[in-house]
C-alpha cells in the first residue's frame, strides 16, 4: 500500500509503497477513507524529541473494516468506525470505572516485541505512530482504539470526531461538565476550540467569549456560537473580557499552550473558576500560580487529554450530535486534497482562514 512515511525529523512526509500485516488476535483492518491533518502529528515529525522513526503519523482516522482478528468483538466487516489516540486495556480499575482515558496499561494495545511490525518496508519496520498510522491507504488498528459511527456521516467529517471533536467537545462536557447559564471563555479559535464554543451552546453557558489573534477564526467563532469576540493582538484579553464578564469567567479553555496565555487565563477566572489547559506546551513553557490568591479564589487548574472521552461511547454521542446538525464538523473541513499533498496541507494550515484539512482517499 501507499503511505507518508517521515524518515527523520523535519524531513517531511514521503509517500513510499510499504508492507501492512495481516490482523492478529483484537486487531482490526480498515480502508482509510479520510484522516485529518492535525498539529500534533506534524510537530512529532517535526522535532526531535525521542519518537522512534521512520513512521507513519496520521491519528484523525475515518475508515470502513475489511478484516478482523480472531478475537474482535466490538466492530464488524463493513463497519464505518474512527480511531483515537485513546489506547485502553478494558481490564485495569480505571478502565472499568469509565476513565479508559486513564488506563495504566494502555500498552496492551501493541503488539508484543516478539510478533512482527504491522507496517514494514525494504529497510526495515517501520513506526506505527500512536497505534493508528492513518496517512496510509489502510491501517491495522486495535479494536479498543476504535469506535463504530453512522454510516450516514461522511468520512471527512466522522474523522475529526477522534481527536479535534472529542478533544475541544470532551474539554467543556467532560472534564469541566460546563451547566446552564455558566460563563466560558474559549482562547484559540482553530478546529478544537470551535468545538469546544459548539458544545458550550449545547451546555447553555452564557456568555461564551471567543479569543484569537485572528479576525478570519473570530468571525468562524461567532458562526459557531460565541456571543462575544476578543482579538487578543489589539487589546488586552483580561481587560475585554471583564467587560463582559465582570465576575469573570467559571471556565476557561486554553486551546494555545503559552505561559502568556495560561497566566491570562488565571487573570480571567471568577471565584471558584477554572483554567483547562488543552493546547500542548512545550517543555519549557511553566506556569506560575500565587498560591495564597489560587486557594483564597478556590479556583482549579487541570489539564485535559482527549477530552476526558471513553470513545466507545462519546465517538457515537458526538457524532450523533454533528448528524443532528448540533456540531457544525461540515462547516471545520475547510478542504480537502490527496495522501501526496499533505505537506503542502500543512504550510496551509497557517492561514487563519483554514479551520480543518482533510486528506481523503478515493
Amino acid at each position: 500500500m501507499k503511505a507518508a512515511v517521515v524518515h527523520s525529523p523535519g524531513a517531511g512526509f514521503v509517500i513510499e509503497q510499504v508492507t501492512l500485516d495481516t490482523p492478529r488476535r483484537n486487531e482490526v483492518l480498515i480502508d482509510v477513507k479520510a484522516v485529518g491533518l492535525c498539529h500534533s502529528d506534524l510537530t512529532l515529525a517535526s522535532s526531535d524529541l525521542g519518537f522512534a522513526m521512520p513512521a507513519v503519523f496520521g491519528h484523525e482516522v475515518a475508515g470502513i473494516v475489511t478484516d478482523t482478528g480472531d478475537d474482535v468483538r466490538s466492530v464488524a466487516l463493513g463497519d464505518h468506525v474512527v480511531g483515537t489516540l485513546i489506547r485502553f486495556c478494558g481490564e485495569c480499575e480505571r478502565c472499568l470505572s469509565g476513565r479508559s482515558y486513564y488506563c495504566r496499561y494502555s500498552h496492551r494495545t501493541e503488539r508484543s516485541p516478539e510478533d512482527p511490525a504491522r507496517i514494514n518496508s525494504p529497510v526495515g519496520p517501520i513506526n506505527q505512530a500512536f497505534g493508528l498510522g492513518g496517512f496510509a491507504e489502510r491501517a491495522l488498528i486495535h479494536e479498543n482504539q476504535l469506535a463504530v459511527v453512522p454510516k450516514d456521516i461522511p468520512f471527512e467529517q466522522a474523522a475529526l470526531l477522534g481527536c479535534g471533536v472529542i478533544t475541544g467537545a470532551g474539554a467543556v462536557l467532560n472534564t469541566a461538565g460546563v451547566g446552564r447559564g455558566e460563563t466560558v471563555a474559549v482562547v484559540g479559535a482553530g478546529g478544537v476550540g470551535l468545538n469546544a464554543i459548539s458544545s458550550a451552546v449545547i451546555a447553555g453557558a452564557y456568555p461564551i467569549v471567543a479569543i484569537d489573534v485572528s479576525d478570519a477564526k473570530l468571525e468562524r467563532a461567532r458562526n459557531f456560537g460565541a456571543t462575544h469576540t476578543i482579538n487578543s493582538s489589539n487589546h488586552d484579553p483580561v481587560e475585554e473580557l471583564r467587560r463582559v464578564m465582570p465576575q469573570g469567567a467559571d471556565y476557561v479553555f486554553d486551546f494555545v499552550g503559552s505561559e502568556s496565555v495560561a497566566r491570562q487565563g488565571l487573570e480571567m477566572l471568577s471565584y471558584g473558576g477554572g483554567l483547562y489547559l488543552v493546547g500542548i506546551g512545550g517543555k519549557d513553557v511553566s506556569i506560575q500560580v500565587d498560591a495564597m490568591t489560587f486557594m483564597r479564589n478556590r479556583n482549579r487548574l487541570e489539564s485535559v487529554y482527549m477530552g476526558s472521552a471513553n470513545l466507545k461511547v462519546d465517538i457515537p454521542y458526538f457524532a450523533g450530535l454533528a448528524t443532528r446538525g448540533l456540531l457544525r464538523l461540515d462547516e471545520l473541513v475547510t478542504e480537502t486534497i490527496g495522501l501526496d499533498e499533505i505537506n503542502e496541507g500543512y504550510q496551509r494550515l497557517k492561514d487563519g482562514s483554514v479551520a480543518r484539512i482533510v486528506v481523503a482517499n478515493p
